[in-house]
């Protein structure tokens, strides 16, 4: 009868720690898919936010260049007039060269906008990912702990 008992206690107090310990890692797991959902959303939004904000350099992007493209369109159009005018062949030279300057050294510095705008739309672009990325870094460092 003694042993009986010795052993449903033995049983009871391992049922007991079994369920405790169940308990105990139940909450952990809850508590590690509900941080896992959270990071989850919380990525989605930084990637729909670097979408919108990508989104939006290249509609910038587009309508300078548009705009470029028409003022690039006039002053061709001017200049043909201006070349048409010419009473010399020297005159017609100096007059065409001039043009082909102006439209080179406008077109370069407008090429180096448009890099610099892109530089810092993919930059700006780039940050909420780069946040997400931190945060992926920190959260493995406190399962790796």
């Amino acid at each position: 009868m003694a042993t009986t008992k010795k052993t449903a206690n033995k049983a009871e107090k391992i049922f007991t720690e079994a369920q405790k310990s169940f308990e105990a890692n139940a909450d952990k797991f809850g508590k590690s898919f509900e941080d896992a959902t959270t990071f989850g959303q919380e990525t989605l939004d930084a990637m729909a936010k670097s979408t919108e904000i990508a989104s939006k350099a290249v509609e910038e992007l587009n309508a300078d260049i548009a705009a470029f493209s028409k003022k690039s369109f006039d002053d061709t159009l001017a200049a043909a007039k201006d070349i048409a005018t010419a009473k010399s062949p020297t005159e017609l030279l100096e007059k065409q060269t001039a043009f082909a300057t102006s439209a080179f050294e406008g077109f370069l510095a407008q090429a180096v906008k448009w890099n610099q705008v892109m530089g810092a739309a993919t930059k700006e672009a780039m940050a909420p990912i780069e946040a997400r990325v931190n945060a992926a870094s920190d959260l493995a460092k406190t399962y790796s702990a």
